[in-house]
């Protein structure tokens, strides 16, 4: 059976997962020391497309935790790889905030917020700025015929007051609109997994992933083929695995339990 204190490249989720809003949760310094103790690494991976890496440097910085580019994964990244890789040089409608969109534009990606003729594919993220205009241009993108791509499937962005409607919750929407589905990259795919390993050169059974999200994050672990911890401090709850019938290795109530574990 894997044991815990054997791994060293630690995928931690964020929202719910280290923290809530402006809240750090306890004993994250001291986890984050512990996995550097033992040689190990971490990378904070997250599906929020509506923000930079330099918003989550600050923000780790405002609660207390010094980060580095180097030291995040996002779904932005998986999305420039898929769309460089699989579909160069075609232009996208994106829905989504003007941090992704810049994101897109300095990463080479042919990028639009208007309707144009042009548009080869729509492509959804957490959009913390959506508009009625915005689900507008994209029902008539999808009934165009345009490729439909979206950055990742939650449902929700945890809050302080519960939550709030993530990508996957749009997409919703804009299916039962259109009768469409999109191409997911993110989390509960592989693909972020998989680029954190050829980054980090740790081997698959050396690594774990850490969430509170079964269907995407424990979900992206399994489908990765490596470990995960599925903490009940965000959005997921225990009954979440008869729901979705995914497994994690290990559950723990918070990190706080993770980090008595692994010493």
């Amino acid at each position: 059976m894997a044991q815990l204190r054997d791994k060293r490249l630690f995928l931690l989720d964020m929202d719910g997962t280290i923290y809530l809003d402006e809240t750090l949760f306890e004993a994250v310094p001291e986890f984050l020391a512990q996995v550097r103790s033992v040689g190990g690494k971490y990378l904070f991976l997250t599906n929020n497309s509506s923000k930079g890496l330099e918003g989550y440097i600050a923000k780790m910085h405002r609660l207390g935790i010094e980060t580095t580019e180097e030291d995040f994964l996002t779904s932005v990244d998986a999305t420039v790889r898929y769309l460089k890789g699989e579909k160069p040089g075609k232009k996208c409608y994106v829905a989504g905030t003007r941090s992704f969109y810049s994101q897109l534009e300095k990463a080479g990606i042919p990028v639009t917020d208007r309707l144009e003729d042009d548009v080869d594919i729509l492509l959804n993220g957490f959009d913390t700025e959506l508009t009625f205009q915005k689900l507008e241009d994209a029902c008539i993108l999808l009934r165009r015929g345009a490729e439909w791509v979206a950055t990742n499937p939650d449902w929700l962005c945890p809050t302080w007051y519960g939550g709030v409607p993530d990508c996957g919750s749009v997409c919703a929407m804009l299916t039962r609109a259109s009768g469409r589905e999109p191409l997911v990259i993110g989390k509960p795919k592989p693909a972020m997994v998989h680029l954190a390993l050829e980054r980090t050169g740790f081997a698959a059974e050396q690594a774990v992933i850490i969430g509170d999200r079964l269907y995407t994050d424990v979900a992206c672990g399994v489908n990765a083929g490596i470990d995960s911890i599925f903490v009940l401090s965000g959005e997921g709850v225990m009954e979440d695995i008869e729901r979705y019938h995914v497994q994690p290795t290990w559950i723990y109530p918070h990190i706080k339990n993770v980090w008595e574990d692994m010493k």
